[in-house]
């Protein structure tokens, strides 16, 4: 080739659904709701950041093939929230050959920046975006929310999840599989047909892996001081002997590997490991910066 200029794969305009508007936790509304949303100086409630994960599958597949739903990492800092009606894209820097890592991105309709993120295969060349973000974070100062949280912590017992069909998942993610499919960016007859599977079995999409992974979490007990509305601000999702199937039982394990701050923000980071239904083979990973937003804590000021 004459030029080594950076060329980069581009999926279409999607307007993603809002899925999540009736969201609930630790009994009240999500930063989801409209009208928690607007009461904390949001516009909308935002579009979880997750759901623009299934912008990419179609790039990726383009890339690595089959492999990437067997053994594809997605590693994502999220930069801006998205409402019902806007148009996202994703992009995909096409990778030097041989290499099992490059950048990715999407973007408004109007080039606002939506998330950056690092994808990869299997034994990525390096660190993901995620891994250089924890290794770059300073201790944090006195923490209030999440005070009684350590490194090390991990949740109080195994939690045994699965995802069927028309499975009710919860008042986290009010919503089952077959009706995220009717509205989800990118579908594949790969996420309900067994028969069109290359695995024989129909395969949960990327951005459900997400809800697998975390509508069970309040079992994990961290201490957590609330009410406090969070958000998703960073997430990373990492396939190692995937891909994770529909009706399939698994066994999650999470530890918390990072605390963090900000001026707005005190974040924890917390990694899932997602094993088989044994308990003994693990598929994969989710690592996920739960941001609890300081001013929607009563007092915190005061108390701070």
């Amino acid at each position: 080739m004459s030029f080594d200029t950076p060329l980069a794969l581009c999926g279409p305009l999607r307007q993603p659904r809002q899925m999540l508007q009736e969201q609930e936790y630790g009994g009240h509304a999500s930063i989801h709701d409209d009208a928690m949303a607007e009461k904390l100086g949001f516009r909308a409630g935002p579009i979880e950041g997750p759901t623009h994960f299934s912008l990419f599958p179609p790039l990726m597949e383009k890339i690595w093939g089959q492999a990437w739903y067997e053994r594809g990492c997605i590693s994502s800092h999220y930069l801006n929230m998205v409402v019902e009606g806007e148009s996202v894209r994703a992009f995909v820097e096409l990778p030097k050959d041989g290499a099992t890592t490059t950048r990715a991105w999407a973007e408004k309709a109007d080039g606002t920046p939506v998330l950056e993120a690092s994808v990869s295969l299997g034994d990525a060349d390096g660190p993901t975006l995620l891994e250089q973000r924890m290794a770059a974070l300073r201790p944090p100062g006195k923490l209030l929310i999440l005070e009684d949280l350590k490194v090390g912590m991990t949740g109080a017992r195994d939690e045994r999840v699965r995802m069927d069909p028309d499975q009710n998942i919860g008042a986290l993610y009010p919503f089952s599989l077959n009706q995220k499919l009717a509205a989800i960016t990118e579908n594949s007859p790969w996420y309900s047909d067994a028969k069109a599977s290359p695995w024989g079995r129909a395969i949960i999409p990327l951005e459900m892996i997400s809800v697998l992974a975390e509508y069970s979490s309040r079992e994990a007990q961290f201490p957590v001081k609330g009410p406090a509305v969070g958000l998703f601000a960073d997430q990373q999702i990492r396939l190692i002997d995937g891909p994770l199937f529909v009706g399939e039982d698994y066994v999650l394990r999470r530890e918390i590997v990072a605390l963090a701050e900000s001026k707005r923000t005190e974040s924890y980071w917390v990694k899932t490991s997602i094993f088989d239904a044994t308990g003994a083979r693990l598929v994969g990973e989710m690592l996920l910066n739960h941001a609890s937003l300081k001013h929607s804590y009563a007092g915190y000021a005061d108390l701070a």
